[in-house]
């Protein structure tokens, strides 16, 4: 977000121009505050490869607790079944419980990973396309600043 606006405020500044009569358009700009926000781009460019960095991270902390909580209920499913060998009857009641609650962690596991995944694929993707956009608006701006100096390189022989 905060490259777009600067970008956006750095193509004011090349619209806003004002022109030099019988210069053959050459115009003046204010270069101090074009270096500001150049400046300022280069600070907070870093900052959005960190946001995705940080998207990753949480990604990779999701799945990890997802397979945390699975264990863990498999654990308690586990430590349950094996309380329950006493009597046949119950033996058996208790190894039906068993695998049903393993199969419902197993589902709920898949579930959450899947979920998490999704998640941090979008987000991701967002990130992405923003950085692209940015990217493509720098180049942009980049190219019409070097286009506005060959002008003035090209007038001022």
């Amino acid at each position: 977000m905060k490259m777009e606006m600067l970008i956006d405020e750095l193509s004011e500044i090349v619209d806003g121009a004002f022109t030099l009569p019988l210069s053959g358009g050459k115009t003046v700009v204010n270069t101090e505050r074009i270096r500001e926000i150049i400046d300022e781009m280069r600070t907070n460019l870093p900052q959005e490869v960190r946001q995705a960095k940080n998207i990753a991270a949480d990604r990779n902390n999701i799945i990890t607790k997802s397979k945390q909580e699975a264990e863990a209920i498999i654990q308690q499913a586990e430590e349950r079944a094996k309380t329950m060998i006493d009597q046949s009857e119950i033996v058996r009641q208790a190894q039906q419980k068993a695998d049903d609650i393993i199969y419902k962690a197993n589902v709920q596991a898949n579930e959450i990973k899947q979920a998490a995944n999704a998640y941090i694929d979008n987000a991701m993707k967002q990130a992405d396309d923003e950085l692209s956009a940015n990217l493509a608006n720098l180049k942009k701006t980049r190219q019409k600043l070097k286009s506005l100096q060959q002008k003035d390189s090209v007038i001022k022989k």
